[in-house]
């Protein structure tokens, strides 16, 4: 009987582990099938965001290709390693597109991606990621409203420091009423960015004209 229960045991074990090693090989099998697709479909996503804060006629390189990395960065926001596209003309550098994330969102992070032009203004600003309330502070969202595009050829430059906050707190930028918490965190993120951009603005570019 013990040696009836063994084999009983041991030819489960053995179905198990054939159906476990089966199950592995499909799914590594969907995976290589489709991760190129996904790799594209993530891609042309990431494109069509460039086109609408950079112009195409601004730059003639490939935007996915000229890359550089950021280290975790404060003033970016970022706790883990982004990356930053380069945009070129001529061979000559001419902008870079940062992700920046604001922490201190309504509901929690605001992942922004701000394109900034080499003489430092804003070329377009997109929200890429949020948790905002639907109906009120997501109006930061392109796709419910045109807020965000209050940054469009902003620098700090153009608006002392002091200025980058919400009218209500004695600032340049709207807001709407009932939802100030989700601009000034946005205001707050991309001023940082164009401060990160001011003070690295050398290094980043001097990195990216050593990849050539």
């Amino acid at each position: 009987m013990p040696e009836t229960i063994f084999k009983h045991a041991l030819k489960t074990a053995v179905t198990m582990l054939a159906f476990a090693f089966v199950g592995t090989l499909l799914l590594a099998y969907v995976f290589e099938i489709t991760r190129a697709p996904i790799e594209a479909s993530e891609k042309e996503a990431r494109l069509a965001l460039f086109k609408q804060i950079l112009p195409e006629n601004a730059y003639d390189n490939e935007l996915l290709k000229e890359t550089v990395e950021i280290p975790p960065n404060e003033q970016l926001g970022n706790r883990q390693a982004s990356i930053a596209n380069i945009a070129k003309f001529d061979n000559k550098t001419v902008g870079v597109i940062l992700e920046a994330v604001a922490h201190d969102g309504y509901s929690g992070d605001i992942k922004l991606l701000i394109a900034i032009r080499a003489d430092g203004s804003i070329s377009g600003v997109r929200v890429l990621a949020h948790k905002e309330t639907p109906g009120l502070g997501d109006y930061i969202d392109i796709a419910h409203g045109n807020w965000i595009k209050l940054f469009n050829n902003e620098s700090v430059h153009k608006t002392p420091a002091e200025k980058w906050q919400v009218l209500k707190d004695g600032g340049k930028f709207d807001y709407m009423v009932g939802a100030t918490i989700t601009p000034r965190a946005v205001v707050k993120a991309v001023l940082k960015a164009l401060q990160y951009f001011e003070m690295n603005k050398q290094t980043v570019f001097a990195v990216a004209n050593e990849a050539v």
